[in-house]
């Protein structure tokens, strides 16, 4: 699998990555050895990229993967997790305090001394302009419990405003074919400042996969269902914020432009890993065959269908996305 760096990242990881949310929970039940089998299967085919928090399953994500570390003890491999939705979310939480009481929980999950990554998970605006946030932040990398922070945000001027603060390693936010705006100043400030992009929600919660129909049902547990206005956090996290209908209907718009012999979900993240500035895109799996398929979209030749992409995205989904986050 092809590798990439950023300068303040400082490792290599590869274009496709592996999304633990659904190991934890809020996508239907995956008991523990099928998540174990998802996280070996990812790394058995090049995925040293594995994304978690500490709230996916109050902790449940981290430790699979804690387990995964020790049961696979292969090098190179880093994990990235976020920490802050663990409180009421309101600037005042963001301290010190917490910071480190969140960082030596996530440690002890992960059974590791030195977390690879810590994001801020979408924390309130006026905390990416925080200075003590930040200062709190570099103190916690020169003691060594952790070798890097990046944030997680939900809008473009949020991420501009982190890629701004000289620390930052990196900025996850929403990157797929109905979500464009991070192109216009994200992708390129990024680039510039040699800040790292992680592009999540890449299959718009299984949209761009176009397994779905209308008459898809989801579990009661499962945020595709108890989040689609938004009910639980952003709905930007939910099908990208594109109501399902529109979501189906620009599916059906994209499926033509897939090359052959591959399948829509890998056509839609080749053209995340596509796009310059990425560096790795980190989708979700809820069984080896999945993360096995996810893994081979790096291995699809570079598309040549950027213009046919924008226009599907133009006429349906920028009118009712594109101007919220």
């Amino acid at each position: 699998m092809e590798n990439r760096n950023a300068v303040r990242l400082g490792r290599q990881v590869g274009v496709v990555g592996l999304g633990c949310w659904q190991l934890g929970a809020d996508w239907g039940q995956v008991d523990e050895k099928d998540a174990l089998a998802v996280l070996h299967a990812a790394a058995d085919t090049g995925v040293n990229f594995f994304d978690t928090a500490d709230v996916y399953g109050d902790g449940r994500s981290e430790t699979l993967v804690g387990r995964f570390l020790r049961e696979r003890g292969d090098a190179g491999i880093t994990v990235a997790t976020k920490m802050g939705r663990r409180v009421e979310q309101v600037p005042e939480n963001y301290t010190r305090e917490n910071f480190l009481a969140w960082n030596d929980r996530s440690r002890a999950n992960l059974g590791v001394d030195t977390l690879d990554l810590v994001q801020l998970h979408c924390p309130p605006t006026p905390v990416y302009s925080t200075d003590a946030v930040f200062d709190a932040l570099d103190e916690m990398v020169e003691a060594k419990r952790i070798a890097a922070y990046g944030v997680s945000v939900e809008t473009v001027d949020e991420a501009l405003t982190a890629i701004a603060r000289p620390g930052v390693a990196s900025v996850q936010i929403i990157l797929n074919a109905f979500r464009l705006k991070p192109l216009e100043r994200v992708l390129p400030a990024a680039e510039e400042a040699g800040v790292a992009i992680i592009a999540r929600v890449p299959l718009a919660s299984g949209l761009l996969s176009g397994k779905y129909t209308r008459d898809t049902r989801f579990g009661e547990d499962d945020h595709r269902n108890y989040n689609r206005h938004g009910e639980a956090f952003d709905v930007g996290e939910t099908f990208s914020g594109v109501p399902f209908e529109v979501g189906l209907e620009a599916v059906e718009r994209l499926r033509p432009l897939v090359p052959a012999g591959a399948t829509l979900a890998q056509f839609a993240l080749r053209w995340i890993i596509d796009q310059p500035g990425v560096t790795v895109v980190i989708p979700g799996a809820r069984n080896p065959e999945q993360a096995r398929a996810n893994s081979a979209a790096a291995d699809l030749a570079p598309l040549t269908v950027q213009d046919e992409v924008r226009a599907v995205y133009d006429e349906l989904v920028r009118p009712v996305v594109h101007d919220r986050w």
